[in-house]
């Protein structure tokens, strides 16, 4: 990326947007969706051809309560704020929460110990309703265990949540109200002028008053490009296993460690797909791309499973799989503002940006303000605009709800109960789903026991028929895009 300040260039559009939103992954769609909802002209800039396909489609899912943040850090402020929001969306929305709770487990006295502390950081963040649970009551509550766990700390309001609908949802949300999707656009270079700044693009630039940066692992690149410092962003991978669904029954509820300074550690979780997940670990890297599971990774996460749930391990693995987390030399989030810049920065966004996305939408919006944006009216979240319907449903992904091939349809994966007709709406939805990545976090297909095999000529035919695109085009492996 380079930046530049002065006159802005010339430009192939005549289009000029209000804000662009760089970064098409929960926080920046979660932002669109916001400013969709104000009379402006605003565009969500993304580097991948889809919404959600980085770091967000890697997420551990889980809608946290913040109970272990740090107390008066902006991340701690805007979780709790954020798994309000969230937890009414998804409802109204269709986006699957299963109300599990978490029990972090303490296995030695040293942990014990901590549960007290890490009870008290709790109430400091505002949540109240943890509860110490001695080690008869851990054994109850979860039986499948390992041997001789000593206590635990009870969150009953720590739950799991869809990560795959919810980027979706923000964007087909806001583009239903008006943002105009820009995909497959990585952004290059940045001129700052006097009254528009040019995002230059491979495909041409992009004219905008405001920019909200929103670009993830990559928003330290974008915070250069307008002349300011302050973080470095050092890719921090988490990589998981994924348990088939017989190993659901195992597990009642989202099993915690007891963090240290570095890592929230490994949690066994359920998911809402009906799945069970051990993981992340946390490695700090220097490669934006390594997106690649790890041989000592995963011996690793099995060593720990074997200690947390040791009947897990007997259980079959469907996936592996790595997400990089945009971790910071800091600990908290790193939002800032300039007004001669025109720029808003949201840096730094760990696993909670999930939980966050739309507290951090609306501080966005807050910043904007101060830097001289003039948004009008801000209709709230329950009031459609002008000719829109009311809002489009989540796709029905949750294990636990009621799910699509219920109500009929010709079944294409077995694995995960997808059909074609869901494969079709995945085609054509807003935006479309251009790969076979796409279609799988629309619709659960290729997710399952076979990965793919049995019904991946199937699903390509058919998204094919549907997108009018040939077959070869499907069965194209996108690379993860660093060219930013």
């Amino acid at each position: 990326m380079t930046g530049s300040t002065g006159s802005t260039a010339s430009t192939t559009s005549t289009a000029v947007f209000d804000v662009a939103v760089v970064g098409a992954g929960v926080v920046g769609a979660a932002v669109a969706e916001l400013l969709s909802r104000t009379p402006l002209r605003i565009a969500l800039v993304e580097a991948r051809g889809d919404v959600g396909a980085g770091t967000s489609k890697a997420n551990t899912a889980i809608l946290h309560t913040g109970f272990d943040a740090t107390p008066g850090s902006l991340e701690s402020r805007l979780v709790a704020r954020g798994y309000a929001l969230l937890g009414r969306y998804a409802e109204t929305r269709g986006i699957a929460v299963e109300r599990t709770g978490a029990l972090l487990v303490a296995w030695d006295d040293e942990q014990v110990a901590a549960l007290a502390g890490l009870a008290a950081k709790a109430a400091a963040n505002g949540y109240t309703r943890s509860e110490l649970v001695d080690a008869d009551e851990v054994a109850r509550m979860e039986p499948h265990l390992g041997a001789d766990p000593l206590g635990g700390l009870l969150i009953p309001d720590e739950h799991i949540i869809d990560p795959w609908s919810t980027p979706l949802a923000f964007a087909r949300e806001a583009a239903v109200n008006g943002v105009v999707l820009l995909l497959g656009r990585p952004v290059v270079g940045v001129t700052v002028g006097a009254e528009l700044t040019e995002l230059q693009t491979a495909i041409g630039p992009i004219r905008t008053r405001y920019v909200v940066n929103a670009a993830g692992l990559h928003g330290d690149d974008l915070h250069r490009c307008f002349g300011f410092d302050g973080f470095t962003i050092r890719p921090r991978r988490g990589e998981l296993i994924v348990f088939d669904k017989l190993a659901r029954p195992l597990v009642n509820r989202t099993i915690l460690p007891v963090p240290t300074t570095t890592t929230k550690g490994v949690l066994v979780a359920p998911t809402v797909f009906g799945n069970v997940m051990l993981g992340p670990t946390a490695e700090d890297l220097d490669d934006k791309t390594a997106h690649a599971s790890s041989a000592a990774g995963i011996a690793g996460l099995l060593d720990k499973g074997r200690r947390i749930m040791p009947r897990l391990l007997d259980e079959e693995i469907t996936a592996v799989y790595a997400g990089l987390r945009p971790a910071t030399e800091h600990a908290d989030y790193q939002l800032s503002a300039s007004a001669a810049a025109r720029y808003v920065c949201l840096g730094g966004i760990r696993s909670t940006g999930l939980t966050a996305s739309m507290a951090l939408a609306e501080e966005a919006l807050a910043m904007l303000c101060t830097i001289g944006l003039d948004p009008g009216r801000v209709e709230d979240d329950e009031t459609p605009r002008g000719d829109r319907p009311p809002w489009p449903m989540a796709a029905a992904l949750g294990e636990a709800f009621p799910r699509p091939y219920q109500a009929g349809g010709t079944p294409v994966c077995f694995c995960e109960r997808v059909t074609a007709e869901e494969i079709v709406a995945a085609c054509l939805d807003t935006p479309p789903a251009v790969d076979l990545d796409g279609i799988r976090r629309r619709t659960r297909a290729l997710a399952g026991r076979c990965q793919g095999f049995h019904c991946t000529a199937d699903v390509v035919s058919i998204a094919a028929t549907a997108s009018r695109r040939p077959p070869a085009e499907w069965l194209r492996i996108e690379q993860p895009c660093a060219d930013r």
